[in-house]
């Protein structure tokens, strides 16, 4: 178990580590790119006068050469249209192998301290792959170990991939670099500097604005009534195990769980449970969907049904414990993220399982977030920010990774899997977080439920 709190937390890579050369490399890039774009202004406008026209060959050879700054001209209109042409075939680019430095060198790094990388036959060939920007055998074996795992997982095949989990997030800035795909290479820049993916996702390249557009739900709660096969099996012991135990017995299929809670001194608080995702549907909103869209926006329906539904189970001003899987966890931080959800609930804690929310920040500074993540689970890389990277956390954050023999993706990304974890293989980093809730621990007097939808 890594405890990031002092390990990453508060934390810029020192000059001369390899996290901050591989971000001036992607800083380096950008900068040949806006050069690019500068010079094709220069080549395709009006600013460089009709005798000069060996200057302008000059700049067009420039930014067109194999050897020069980019593959085709940056900009609007004509340099728009000649830039395509470049990336469709496939013509080398000096941004592009600035940019794609970096990764691989972490990706290299992350193979020594992994051995089991480089010791499995199938993600060694995808390894070797992208150290020679074979980017369509890259992509032909990654989708081969996915399709071997489909068929034989459930006949005990190797877990092969959930062994590229620490190195996923490189992989997918190289593979958004290297393909032939223009839409996401602003992703790539995203990852290899060490953002947030906020614009574009990294496989399509389908921006935020889009996932929004078709993800529009205003979201809506009922109150529900639960079986008493489901009231029976709640844990009540108030440990960050029994919540994520209770989040795997509440499901994905639309249930909100909140449990009233006296604490020593008295006071009534409250335990919001939220669960991840449940697949493809019009009216769930923890669907793919929604999922893929919360990473990168703050609102979402599943957090706008989660706000309507606790403005009718929870008092204002009362304070909030946020717990959240997968999904859950990501709906955790957009709710605290909004002024407005603030400004009506107190949120003092978020506590994220298997999520990726390193990018996003709580509106009230006074707000502890705990992330727990099992390193090969590849979930939490999907925001861009590995699970063992050493860029920055705000100080609110304390962040436990840590690892399991249960390799096998999805098995080691369940929430039953991770309360299991948490209780029996890193029981300091429980103990940790259970201390940090100690105000939530006490006599549970009351459970309500809402049945929650997209609209």
């Amino acid at each position: 178990m890594t405890d990031a709190t002092t390990a990453v937390a508060g934390y810029e890579p020192e000059i001369g580590s390899l996290h901050h050369l591989c971000r001036v490399l992607a800083e380096a890039a950008e900068t040949v790119g806006d050069a690019s774009r500068h010079a094709s202004e220069l080549a395709l406008g009006t600013r460089l006068p009709r005798a000069g026209g060996g200057a302008r060959r000059n700049v067009l050879r420039t930014i067109t050469d194999p050897e020069g700054l980019d593959r085709a001209p940056r900009g609007r209109c004509l340099a728009r249209a000649g830039r395509l042409a470049g990336v469709f075939t496939g013509r080398e680019s000096l941004t592009v192998t600035l940019a794609v430095t970096g990764p691989k060198a972490r990706i290299r790094a992350a193979a020594a301290t992994h051995p089991e990388l480089l010791a499995d036959p199938d993600t060694a060939r995808v390894l070797r792959a992208v150290q020679e920007d074979r980017q369509r055998e890259a992509v032909r074996v990654f989708r081969s170990i996915l399709a071997a795992e489909g068929a034989e997982g459930a006949e005990g095949a190797e877990p092969t991939f959930a062994l590229l989990a620490p190195v996923f997030a490189d992989i997918l800035a190289w593979n958004a670099y290297t393909d032939e795909n223009p839409l996401n290479d602003g992703a790539g820049r995203e990852i290899a500097t060490g953002r947030t993916l906020t614009g574009a996702e990294p496989v399509l390249g389908v921006s935020a604005r889009g996932r929004a557009f078709l993800d529009r739900g205003p979201g809506r709660a009922e109150p529900l009534v639960p079986s008493p096969a489901l009231a029976e099996r709640l844990d009540t012991s108030g440990t960050i195990a029994g919540y994520v135990r209770n989040i795997g017995a509440v499901g994905t299929d639309r249930t909100l769980l909140v449990q009233q809670v006296e604490g020593p001194d008295g006071v009534q608080r409250y335990v919001v449970h939220l669960a991840g995702m449940s697949g493809v549907s019009d009216k769930n909103p923890q669907d793919l969907l929604g999922a893929v869209h919360a990473v990168a926006r703050p609102a979402t329906p599943y957090s706008r049904a989660v706000s309507k539904a606790l403005r009718r189970l929870v008092p204002s001003g009362c304070e909030l414990a946020l717990v959240g899987h997968s999904l859950g966890g990501i709906t955790a931080m957009n709710l605290a993220a909004d002024r407005d959800f603030c400004g009506i609930h107190q949120v003092t804690h978020v506590v994220a399982i298997g999520s990726p929310i390193d990018g996003k920040r709580p509106a009230d500074p006074r707000t502890r977030v705990y992330s727990l993540v099992n390193e090969h689970d590849v979930v939490p890389s999907l925001e861009g920010r590995s699970s063992v990277s050493a860029y920055a956390l705000p100080e609110q954050f304390t962040e436990f990774t840590s690892t399991d023999d249960t390799h096998a993706f999805p098995l080691c990304h369940a929430a039953e899997r991770y309360a299991h974890h948490l209780e029996h293989e890193v029981p300091e980093a429980s103990a940790r977080v259970d201390a940090a809730l100690a105000p939530f621990r006490g006599r549970v007097t009351a459970a309500r439920f809402s049945r929650l939808y997209d609209r």
